[in-house]
């Protein structure tokens, strides 16, 4: 390789005009990867081995990123002062009874992170004093205080927080840098002090045994791969841990937990075209689990367990075989026979089942909107409904299982997010809390009918109908010149459902409208609409985003050069990927952690997740997989046109998607491309999340939000 610029990290380039700041140039390197008869150019690839020299240049971009946007410096205190008025300072969650204790989160007024506590419960229905306001609760005590475990950078994660069944120890783990890597610790509470036991290289799920001295554990191997389970006996070396089961298919991961009944110990084992369920005897601590149904391609499969007055019970199992999503069997443990559940009908998808003593509650999507079912002892159905269908109502915290209680959680565009106790046997619903607005800055209070939510449809590139949600004022204009923004994610089989934010409001008071496109390879319409957005199929995601954005301006929510792009992670591949595809539909870009890099990233076996995530992306060993992902990556699909402002926004301990991808898209976007500005922000202190403590979190918003402002501004001057 050789240089063609200065050396290390970056210089500069002439002042694009006279007082303004100037772009860095980074270096550039004689490199190309050649594959299947392909050449693909990749003059920055130095950043992804000279780590000194990328952290200098990366200090300059966000010298750069900070000196251009100065001028909107006010704006952004302004917003963080809205965000802040906004949000009831000093809170509480509703409390979740659990055995003899309430467990709640709280968060007082100037700090950070929050306090996970709990309090004696006096009955199962009286609320403890205090839980209402926001207070201090009566006989408190502190299990975690975020604050007292921050990492030296800031951070503060938890991974796992499991009770024991003698309520007397805590299973936790804490993430202080932003790596997704932890170490288990016990905390003893009744002295609130930890055990001298610590698991490392632990992934956030464990499982306590009904004994209270055994517990399930998950490591993770050198690429952050949760693969392998172990059993461990408090206060024994965790050197001589039991291996339970050690996953040698790199494309699985593993996780473990107890049956809500206490009766299992599961190891779900999921990559993502195919799971596995394995059970362990809970009382037995057997060494050798069980599988309900060995692995298919191409079939996810999900268990509970329901006890019965007399035997073993049944296995409750939700598939994707058949009709995907549509299915519930049942595993009688004492007879040995499958039999049917529950079916969907055809436009219903089945998302989660949950076993109580009593009942068995479904969690379910009509088109769009999430709800329940409960079902009887004698599979009676029952819809819990809600006014309108623009919301999702999905079961919250409900850790017991011998109750006739469901929490519910509902939350809409318009609506701050509620959470119900509803009664299994009657399904009558009673509101616990609704989450606090409080007035803005200037006193003006919240009020939800100033606000609007509707569902439009936009036409595919092969006729297929993609949903989009859209809130805004009710007295916003549909002439074409309202700012908008367009969100998109598009991936994995996740939805990106619209709840209630109250951040966004400081958008919408502004004149904008905020839009999701419910894009396929997201999970919003099924498993299917998953499979015909993923892979070989990716291009879809893109055409349908573009699609949306084309029918938002077509029905006058907006016009193209005040429609706003924004995505996170693989929503940051959607919107870099559409820009490229069309840059003059957009007036900017907004891209966080974003994933630019597919086909790099899927040719790097060393890298974290890679082999996991080429059922997802394509595998470029496959010469037509390979021509696919190259067609479509953001990074090598950079070209010579005019381009609307890009911010990007990395993390330099991010373990999901490195932060290089980002530098070098940007750096790739001056060096080709007209337009702009293109900014690159890296936080050199936290992971693929963001920052965690909260207010951090709002700064990181403000930011973000100001930026779009500016650029809907700009769009209305010219």
């Amino acid at each position: 390789m050789t240089s063609t610029a200065p050396q290390p990290g970056a210089t500069v380039t002439d002042a694009p005009a006279p007082n303004q700041p100037q772009p860095p140039r980074p270096r550039t390197v004689d490199h190309a990867i050649r594959l299947h008869g392909a050449t693909i150019p990749d003059e920055f690839a130095w950043m992804d081995q000279d780590e000194a020299d990328l952290v200098e240049y990366l200090t300059t971009e966000n010298q750069y990123a900070e000196a251009l946007v100065a001028s909107e410096r006010a704006l952004e205190d302004q917003l963080v002062d809205e965000f802040t008025a906004r949000t009831k300072q000093s809170d509480i969650t509703v409390p979740t009874l659990n055995g003899s204790y309430w467990y709640y989160t709280r968060s007082v007024e100037g700090l950070n992170h929050a306090l996970y506590c709990r309090c004696p419960a006096v009955d199962e229905t009286t609320l403890p004093p205090g839980a209402e306001d926001g207070a201090e609760v009566p006989g408190e005590e502190v299990l975690l205080d975020g604050n007292a475990l921050v990492g030296p950078q800031g951070n503060f994660a938890v991974g796992a927080f499991k009770i024991s069944p003698n309520e007397s120890l805590l299973a936790y783990s804490v993430d202080g840098v932003g790596d997704d890597r932890h170490t288990l610790r016990i905390r003893d509470l009744r002295v609130g002090e930890d055990l001298p036991d610590a698991l490392g290289h632990a992934y956030f799920t464990c499982a306590w045994y009904p004994d209270s001295r055994h517990l399930l554990y998950v490591r993770l191997d050198e690429k952050n791969r949760p693969f392998q389970v172990r059993l461990h006996e408090l206060g024994t070396d965790a050197a001589d841990d039991a291996v339970i089961w050690d996953e040698p298919d790199e494309r699985f991961w593993v996780l473990v937990a107890a049956t809500r009944s206490q009766r299992f110990m599961t190891i779900r084992l999921s990559s993502q075209t195919e799971s596995e369920v394995l059970l362990l005897d809970a009382d037995s601590r057997a060494r050798d689990p069980w599988p309900v149904r060995p692995r298919r391609s191409g079939v996810h499969y999900y268990v509970e367990h329901q006890t019965a007055d007399h035997g073993d019970g049944r296995l409750l199992v939700h598939h994707t075989e058949g009709e995907p999503g549509r299915t519930v069997d049942q595993y009688d443990l004492d007879t040995g026979t499958w039999s049917h559940f529950l079916g969907a009908g055809p436009d219903e998808q089945i998302t989660w089942v949950t076993a109580f003593e009593h009942h068995v509650v479904v969690n379910f999507k009509r088109v769009m909107t999430s709800s329940v079912w409960i079902i009887d002892a004698d599979e009676t159905r029952h819809e819990v409904t809600f006014p309108g269908d623009l919301y999702n109502a999905l079961p919250a915290s409900n850790p017991r299982y011998h109750t006739r209680e469901l929490r519910l959680f509902h939350s809409s565009p318009t609506t701050p997010d509620r959470v119900y106790s509803v009664n299994l046997d009657t399904t009558g619903k009673t509101l616990l809390r609704e989450r606090p607005v409080m007035p803005d800055p200037d006193g003006r209070p919240f009020d939800p009918d100033d606000y609007r939510a509707v569902r439009e449809w936009a036409e595919g590139e092969d006729g297929t109908q993609i949903p989009i949600t859209v809130v805004s004022r009710v007295d916003l204009p549909r002439d074409g010149s309202a700012p908008c923004v367009l969100y998109g994610y598009g991936a994995y089989d996740r939805s990106a459902d619209m709840g209630f934010s109250i951040n966004r409001l400081s958008l919408l008071d502004r004149g904008f409208s905020y839009a999701v496109a419910h894009v396929r390879g997201g999970g919003e319409l099924g498993s299917w609409w998953h499979d015909e957005g993923r892979n070989v199929r990716k291009k879809t995601s893109i055409a349908d985003y573009l699609a949306c954005a084309h029918h938002l301006v077509a029905s006058g929510w907006t016009s193209h050069d005040r429609l706003l792009a924004r995505g996170s992670s693989a929503g940051g591949l959607l919107v870099a990927a559409a820009m490229n595809t069309d840059p003059d539909a957009f007036g900017g870009v907004v891209a966080r952690v974003p994933f630019v890099d597919p086909v790099l990233s899927m040719l790097d076996d060393r890298e974290p997740l890679t082999v996991t995530e080429r059922d997802e992306w394509g595998d470029p060993a496959d010469p037509e997989q390979f021509r696919y992902l190259l067609s479509y990556s953001p990074y090598q699909n950079v070209t010579e046109r005019r381009y609307p402002p890009v911010l990007a926004i990395a993390s330099r301990n991010d373990t999901r998607v490195r932060y290089q991808q980002a530098a070098k898209w940007v750096a790739r976007l001056r060096s080709r491309a007209t337009g702009g500005p293109f900014l690159l922000w890296t936080d050199m202190t936290s992971g693929h999340r963001g920052r965690t403590g909260r207010y951090d979190a709002l700064r990181l918003e403000a930011r973000i939000t100001a930026w779009l402002v500016r650029q809907a501004e700009a769009a209305s001057t010219d």
